[in-house]
């Protein structure tokens, strides 16, 4: 009888769509701690993050000529990061990406990078102004415009795609219509 009766309740809850403080996602789920806006690279190098960050970062090698490309193009970007600490893709694509801007030498004033919860929101409102949906999200930015987005994963890779938006050549990200 108590289960037909937890039942009902939990039906109700569900078709009512009720949200209370506690039915929200709780800002860290399986102990796992979360960054929450503004952040640095050095952010992600201290435990627990330095867990995938100092790998990903340690192991990855672009491909030179797209590398080449991006040292030349990039110095005219600004640089929006928009990432999840607890989002797979962001583990996998952000530890790259700062080690593309070291390796190009970009300069990190130019760059800020957010931190987001589940709902991709963050302090602020930087993630409702850019239409943040998925995770990882690099705009780049000129003159305080936005020029062209990575948005999730890569068409071909990291690099590749990176080097096509600063060079200003055809990209569309995987979610653009």
């Amino acid at each position: 009888m108590l289960n037909k009766i937890l039942l009902v309740f939990f039906g109700i809850f569900l078709a009512t769509g009720e949200v209370s403080e506690e039915t929200k996602l709780p800002e860290n789920i399986n102990s796992q701690k979360m960054l929450l806006g503004e952040f640095t690279k050095a952010d992600l190098e201290k435990p627990p993050y330095s867990r995938w960050f100092t790998p990903g970062y340690e192991n990855y090698e672009p491909k030179k000529e797209s590398l080449a490309a991006i040292k030349e193009n990039i110095a005219d970007y600004e640089i929006l990061l928009f990432m999840g600490t607890w989002c797979g893709d962001s583990r996998y694509e952000v530890p790259k990406f700062f080690k593309l801007l070291d390796l190009v030498e970009f300069d990190k004033e130019k760059l800020t990078s957010i931190a987001v919860n589940y709902r991709k929101k963050a302090p602020g409102n930087l993630d409702e102004e850019y239409n943040i949906h998925r995770v990882p999200t690099i705009v780049f930015l000129k003159d305080g415009k936005e020029v062209n987005r990575f948005v999730e994963y890569s068409i071909k890779s990291l690099e590749e795609d990176i080097a096509a938006i600063v060079e200003d050549k055809e990209y569309t990200d995987p979610y653009s219509e």
